[in-house]
């Protein structure tokens, strides 16, 4: 089976950095593998440049502002993570400080260096609290600084929305290429239920061919993204659309009257009651788009058991090189 790649550098358009050490010399970068030790890349060459120029401006601002860093040893200490986002469009970053602290006060000296010292080069600036005593690196609340609220990019023609604390794919270009896979799937005419659908990436990129769509969510950032994408719509495309928020496996139901089922889960897999439900209930066709490879070849098995649906069809692409992970597209078609 063929793996579709792409490039190999400057790809990286999201990235999640931890920012520790001391005060006055702060280090920004990746956990060393197995440790909590932090090591300094301002020069990563699988990030776009955009990536490190930001982590280098945060960077001498957390130093210039005198920002305390965080200690997990201490639970002290105000800077933690730094998210940038890379609007491809407008080569522009969206930039999210996580700090130690309930509120940006602390961090505005800071935060104002950021902005200033982007310039041109900033989408939007924001902070994020989360002083819990986790590895988990954002909290839930969000305080924009500045600039729009989301970042867009388009699919298929479908413009989508990336608040900051949606999910989104770091490799954007290898990403094109499974909404197009997934695309070339989905029968002309079809009713399609889409699981996990996050912002809309691939439900409405479907919307020119598709007679109905019901998308499933469960993230209130993502289903933020969502609501914008369609507030953009003509009232035609936005007629065939009904949103199901909530957890998947509590969603059931959206697949009724569906011939084309989508799911897109996190590495953990499908939610047991809806892969339970596709193996009883099986649509005519279902595009799973797998994370995990483990999940997937488990819910493969359990999908597949009852002899109600068969795999059919699989695809590999590399969306993070240098890695053993590849994501893989199931098409699994009714017995």
């Amino acid at each position: 089976m063929p793996v579709v790649s792409g490039a190999a550098e400057g790809f990286r358009l999201r990235a999640r950095l931890a920012i520790r050490g001391r005060l006055g010399a702060p280090k920004v970068g990746m956990f060393q593998l197995g440790t909590h030790r932090v090591v300094h890349i301002p020069n990563c060459v699988i990030h776009h440049p955009l990536v490190n120029r930001v982590a280098d401006v945060v960077r001498r601002s957390l130093v210039d502002a005198g920002v305390s860093i965080y200690s997990e040893a201490t639970h002290g200490g105000l800077a933690r993570y730094l998210q940038v986002v890379v609007e491809r469009g407008s080569q522009t970053a969206q930039v999210v400080l996580v700090g130690n602290c309930t509120t940006p006060e602390p961090l505005a000296p800071c935060l104002d260096l950021i902005r200033e010292r982007l310039g041109p080069e900033l989408h939007s600036l924001w902070f994020n609290a989360n002083c819990a005593r986790t590895n988990t690196i954002l909290g839930h609340e969000f305080h924009r600084w500045c600039g729009p609220e989301a970042v867009t990019e388009r699919f298929g023609g479908a413009v989508v929305h990336y608040p900051p604390g949606a999910f989104g794919q770091n490799n954007l270009e290898v990403a094109e290429r499974i909404v197009e896979h997934v695309r070339g799937l989905v029968p002309q005419g079809a009713r399609v239920a889409e699981f996990y659908a996050g912002v809309g990436a691939i439900g409405l990129s479907l919307l020119p061919t598709v007679a109905a769509l019901r998308m499933n969510e469960v993230s209130p950032s993502s289903l933020h993204g969502l609501e914008l994408g369609l507030a953009g719509l003509d009232p035609a495309d936005r007629a065939k659309i009904e949103v199901i928020p909530g957890p998947a496996g509590d969603a059931c139901a959206a697949a009724a009257g569906a011939d084309t089922v989508i799911a897109d889960p996190p590495r953990k897999g499908l939610d047991p009651p809806l892969r339970d439900e596709l193996a009883s209930q099986p649509p005519e066709r279902l595009i799973y788009v797998s994370c995990g490879l483990e999940s997937f070849l488990a819910d493969a098995a359990r999908l597949t058991a009852g002899g109600r649906l068969r795999l059919t069809g699989l695809a590999a692409f590399n969306l993070m090189p240098f890695t053993e992970h590849v994501e893989t597209v199931g098409l699994f078609e009714r017995a």
